[in-house]
């Protein structure tokens, strides 16, 4: 259970707050950085966002503002021993943040982790994590409720709207709860539109992924039994449609939309390794699956990086593994 009324007391006792999230943000990570970013904005805090990825076109609108930094040494190194707080969102481990990693770890300043991730690394002092939660910005929005520290406005709103959206999946997962459902609706009542948040992350897509999804759904193929679909992204493709590795989140979701698929995998590749993501129906534990291989996630969502390897070393060994799960 998450102490909520300790995180109220950490806000309460410090006045500047330096925010970050996981390499490639999605909709959740965007979404809880801003929401927590208003929240201390409300109470008269000094807070920066600084993030290792710029924020994916798409999600740009839940920025209004362009709090959302894009790390740079020279400009931002020294505030991780400058401000009183850092706070690490939608991550349970230090190396997700990658360039940032380094600066946020060498700090002596107080660390906490908000995440609903399993199996956190030991990198701040407390963590506020809760793996049954549908997204971290569902404990966000606890938060405020448990606590009354401030109201729940528009601006906050909607980027938890955004973020628990899109963690499940559109509310097609099976975190999708009447619980679920009354939060939604009193995000609605403070006034996030469901139309129009689905639109811009959804509906407004550069011509360059719509054509590198083509190409994405064209390297589709099954395994023997059928049951694991996967499929594969070079930077080839990227380079020649023009896309970048922001655009391909969700592609690997139209691998479970084929009949009798149990398991879908995607490989990236990366110019320095292959990422890979992850995504199965029912209890297949693609978590545990990844964790084998350095990453980790969620019992239906995971995913993982390699580096310094080819699609082609890994891909056997990934399908094999997959059909152990697949048969447990």
């Amino acid at each position: 259970m998450i102490d909520f009324l300790l995180l109220k007391r950490i806000i309460s006792e410090n006045n500047s707050f330096l925010l970050s999230t996981h390499v490639n943000p999605d909709a959740d990570a965007i979404g809880s950085e801003i929401a927590f970013c208003q929240i201390l904005k409300k109470l008269g805090k000094t807070v920066n966002i600084i993030n290792h990825s710029k924020t994916p076109y798409y999600l740009e609108f839940l920025d209004p503002e362009n709090i959302i930094q894009k790390f740079d040494v020279e400009k931002h190194a020294h505030l991780f021993d400058e401000v009183d707080v850092l706070v690490a969102l939608d991550l349970n481990s230090s190396n997700r943040l990658v360039k940032i990693e380094k600066y946020f770890n060498q700090s002596i300043k107080l660390k906490i982790c908000i995440d609903h991730h399993q199996h956190p690394e030991e990198f701040v002092n407390y963590f506020f994590l809760d793996s049954s939660y549908s997204a971290t910005g569902h404990i966000i929005f606890r938060f405020i409720k448990e606590t009354n520290i401030v109201d729940l406005t528009k601006n906050i709103a909607v980027p938890i709207y955004a973020a628990i959206m899109t963690d499940l999946g559109s509310f097609r997962f099976d975190r999708t709860t009447s619980k679920i459902h009354h939060i939604i609706a009193e995000l609605l009542d403070a006034g996030a539109d469901p139309v129009d948040i689905y639109d811009k992350i959804y509906d407004q897509s550069n011509f360059s992924k719509i054509k590198l999804l083509g190409e994405t759904l064209s390297s589709i193929q099954l395994n023997h039994s059928k049951e694991i679909a996967y499929m594969v992204v070079t930077q080839e493709a990227v380079l020649r449609t023009g896309a970048d590795e922001s655009e391909v989140d969700g592609f690997v979701n139209y691998c479970l939309s084929i009949k009798e698929v149990k398991i879908g995998l995607l490989f990236f590749e990366m110019k320095d390794g292959v990422k890979i993501s992850l995504r199965s129906k029912g209890t297949i534990p693609v978590n545990l699956l990844a964790e084998e291989f350095g990453g980790g996630g969620h019992t239906n969502a995971a995913g993982t990086r390699l580096f310094d390897i080819r699609i082609s070393e890994i891909l056997t060994k990934i399908i094999n593994r997959a059909e152990y799960y697949l048969n447990q």
